[in-house]
């Protein structure tokens, strides 16, 4: 038997009700919304980056040739790719258009940017792989150019609406 008195027990049943009301509510936001500030920050972060790069292209080859030192590619064509990820991808995740590729190559870049440039940063680039996970897994949602390829591919390979 239970030393709590009835309105002890009204008070906890009111406060689980409640909590569960914001939590269906939180769990009912549909993930194109959720998508979108993903898509947006991922774009931010590194069109930033690409656009201090074409600021000035003579420090971005010498910090590619002197400071960030990523093997197997010379300085120029790191810099170069670098670069025109860092040019196409915001475009790209901003219309929602080839996004998992898209993520896929960010990615990649975040991983030579962790292993061999900032090893240090990797608080930041955990936060960006934390986003592009979701993106990659979950893709661009139904506010995008992949969405409505998707559903034209569907339609002209079945022959029906999809």
């Amino acid at each position: 038997m239970s030393n709590a008195s009835p309105t002890a027990f009204r008070a906890r049943s009111t406060i689980v009700g409640r909590l569960a009301r914001v939590s269906e509510w939180l769990e009912a936001i549909p993930y194109s919304l959720l998508a979108l500030p993903l898509r947006g920050a991922l774009a931010w972060i590194f069109g930033n980056a690409g656009q201090v790069k074409l600021l000035n292209w003579e420090r971005t080859l010498y910090f590619f040739r002197e400071e960030y030192a990523v093997p197997l590619l010379p300085p120029e064509l790191a810099a170069d790719m670098a670069l025109a990820i860092e040019l196409a991808a915001p475009v790209l995740l901003i219309l929602g258009l080839l996004t998992r590729p898209t993520v896929l190559a960010l990615l990649g870049m975040t991983a030579v940017i962790q292993t061999f440039v900032y090893p240090e940063a990797w608080p930041t680039h955990l936060q960006w792989t934390a986003m592009m996970l979701v993106l990659l897994s979950r893709g661009a949602g139904k506010l995008s150019l992949d969405h409505l390829l998707w559903r034209w591919l569907v339609t002209v390979g079945t022959g029906h609406r999809a």
